[in-house]
């Protein structure tokens, strides 16, 4: 019988750009206040899931997000830049207001969602979806009956759960996608299956207003 292996798929915790609204792709952002404590909540509602790894984007918003996990499951992290979130060239840095005054044409086709077009001179939507796929794919054929733990971003996660649903990549998002939230998919040589998305309830209560800067 084929084993399944249990992936557990985090974004990361706030940045002062998710809150801004500004796009982040590569651009090497460190978690907020809120973002730290959202990860500490994360990692203690974790603590008793049996895992035997834990992935995570390079990048430092998956790094701190990972390591508050690592640190009370007592693992090491591997990480991987596959898991990064999508490449977007010139739009990183940039508000959604930014870019739809800066690049309207091509603001229009990013928010339709074009597979093909390479946004800002970064990655298209299908060469970033092959990547974190893939990255998923093996991660989840290194660990066949275990649980592991995938650090990563919401373009990451949006792929996941396409792949999982089958859902076309030029599909409206109707799923939510929230920072620090648990996220759970099977995987088989077959693909992925959803099981469960968007579990904030460990999160409850918690706000920038209770925060100290």
């Amino acid at each position: 019988m084929e084993e399944v292996t249990r992936l557990i798929l985090i974004r990361h915790g706030e940045t002062a750009w998710n809150r801004a609204t500004r796009i982040q792709g590569h651009t090497d952002i460190p978690l907020s206040p809120l973002g730290l404590a959202q990860a500490q909540r994360l990692a203690e509602a974790m603590a008793d899931e049996p895992l035997a790894a834990i992935y995570s984007s390079d990048l430092s918003r998956a790094r701190q997000t990972a390591e508050a996990v690592a640190g009370v499951q007592g693992l090491a992290i591997h990480f991987d830049a596959a898991l990064r979130e999508r490449a977007f060239g010139r739009f990183e840095g940039l508000s959604w207001e930014e870019i739809d005054r800066g690049y309207p044409e091509d603001a229009a086709r990013w928010r339709r969602r074009e597979p093909d077009f390479a946004v800002g001179g970064g990655e298209s939507l299908t060469v970033f979806s092959a990547r974190c796929v893939a990255a998923a794919r093996r991660a989840a054929a290194a660990h066949p009956g275990q649980s592991i733990a995938l650090v990563a971003h919401g373009g990451v996660l949006d792929c996941l759960y396409r792949a999982a649903t089958r859902s076309a990549l030029d599909a409206p998002r109707s799923w939510q996608l929230g920072n620090a939230t648990i996220n759970r998919l099977l995987a088989t040589a077959e693909g992925f299956t959803l099981i469960g998305w968007n579990d904030d309830r460990h999160l409850a209560g918690l706000s920038a207003d209770d925060i100290a800067a």
